[in-house]
């Protein structure tokens, strides 16, 4: 399952009944880590016009590419495949490796280890849980610098919005999917800034597992979080979706900042 995202109505009424001037706005795509990525734009023109906002795209396109490279587990070629199967040394590898393996350990801590990078089964270390969330989060960073836009990223359903210096920033209108009626719309809530994550199964079969008994979650619905950042939101959706309960409590102890909505 996945959330869709989409500005707020691009007209709207003013007090005499007539029809206020849509915000110019502008979207961007890209496939990207196996999926369409999409970026947001909007603002008081000349800023959404700039050229400062098509260099801060392709630098997000740029950085989820090298992202790509370094973490893929499709591409037998990555850093990733090439540390699993010992021929890269760790000390060798891109420094990111190693923040996301520490992320990875924060995780798995904050989770009460209902978030883990190393599933038995799965082919050895797999971060993959953690990276997009991770990985969208910094590229969007590249847009923050640019002054007067509010944006939004959303990458398969995982988005993080937020503005530029001196921008007002937008309330982005997120759709939940029901997971059980695809197309349907289950809820919607208003983001301006931060980070919303879904996890569930019905976009992409069993591919989440839970840690503790080393087998796929085999269940229908899906858990959508929200909160300060995606990286988190989206560690918080994988824990809650392997166990609500518990993930609830550990949500609580560890990033109260954060809230849930689960189907």
């Amino acid at each position: 399952m996945s959330a869709v995202t989409a500005p707020r109505p691009a007209t709207a009424s003013s007090h005499d009944g007539s029809s206020a001037p849509a915000t110019p706005r502008r979207a961007f795509v890209e496939q990207v880590m196996g999926l369409p990525v999409s970026v947001h734009v909007r603002g008081e023109l000349p800023a959404v016009q700039a050229t400062e906002v098509e260099e801060a795209v392709g630098q997000v396109w740029s950085f989820l590419h090298k992202v790509d490279e370094l973490f893929s587990t499709w591409r037998p070629d990555s850093e990733l495949m090439r540390l699993r199967r010992g021929e890269l040394d760790g000390a060798d590898a891109h420094p990111w490796h190693e923040e996301v393996a520490q992320l990875c350990a924060q995780a798995q801590q904050r989770t009460g280890g209902l978030f883990t990078a190393a599933y038995p089964g799965s082919g050895g270390y797999d971060p993959t849980g953690l990276v997009k969330g991770w990985a969208v989060e910094k590229a969007a960073a590249h847009l923050a610098n640019v002054p007067g836009i509010s944006w939004c990223v959303n990458a398969g359903g995982d988005i993080v919005a937020g503005a530029g210096p001196g921008a007002r920033p937008t309330s982005w209108r997120v759709g939940i999917e029901d997971p059980r009626s695809p197309g349907t719309v289950a809820a919607s809530l208003d983001l301006a800034i931060g980070g919303l994550a879904t996890s569930g199964t019905a976009a992409r079969g069993l591919h989440i597992g839970d840690p503790r008994t080393g087998g796929a979650v085999d269940r229908a619905g899906s858990v959508t979080v929200w909160g300060p950042g995606l990286l988190w939101a989206d560690v918080w959706a994988t824990a809650l979706f392997v166990d609500p309960v518990a993930g609830r409590e550990a949500l609580a102890a560890h990033d109260p900042a954060y809230r849930s909505f689960v189907l």
